[in-house]
């Protein structure tokens, strides 16, 4: 079945569900991202078609999220993320922590999170990159930027919500 393309939408949501906005995309992402990085783990963990695991990692290689690495000397290749692809990871994290704080239930999140940085297990805030303070959607204006579909909407911005 064909997929309708938001590739050409002047719209940074859109094109980005064009790479991963089809439900298996992220999933292929998070299991590569915790180490199972080879066809045979993706498809056991996952319960997915080799056909569908195959079209999908393709695509995520074809948009450089995911790069393949040679692990013998047959045709086999372990799936890597590349920069791109672990900047995605960082949506899914979010993804994750509105699904722990509305989805997970009594029994709590299925996973943890362990910073690196503190050593401490913490969940995932988003900050305003200027400030440092917390942002979330009721703390911003949407105004039009340079890639704007209507290029003289970009140079007047609109009043604020």
């Amino acid at each position: 079945m064909q997929r309708t393309s938001f590739r050409e939408m002047a719209c940074s949501i859109a094109r980005t569900l064009d790479v991963i906005g089809e439900p298996w995309s992220p999933l292929i992402l998070r299991d590569i991202w915790v180490g199972m990085n080879r066809f045979d783990e993706i498809q056991a963990d996952l319960g997915i078609s080799r056909k569908v695991l195959t079209e999908r990692l393709n695509h995520l290689v074809e948009h450089g999220v995911l790069e393949r690495r040679p692990y013998d000397r047959r045709p086999r290749y372990e799936y890597h993320l590349t920069t791109k692809g672990t900047e995605l990871v960082d949506l899914l994290m979010v993804m994750a922590d509105w699904g722990d704080r509305w989805l997970a239930g009594e029994a709590g999140p299925p996973v943890l999170y362990r910073h690196h940085a503190c050593g401490e297990i913490s969940r995932v805030e988003l900050r305003c990159a200027h400030c440092g303070k917390p942002m979330h959607a009721n703390d911003v204006d949407v105004l039009p930027g340079p890639g704007s579909a209507t290029p003289e909407a970009a140079a007047t911005p609109s009043e604020p919500r």
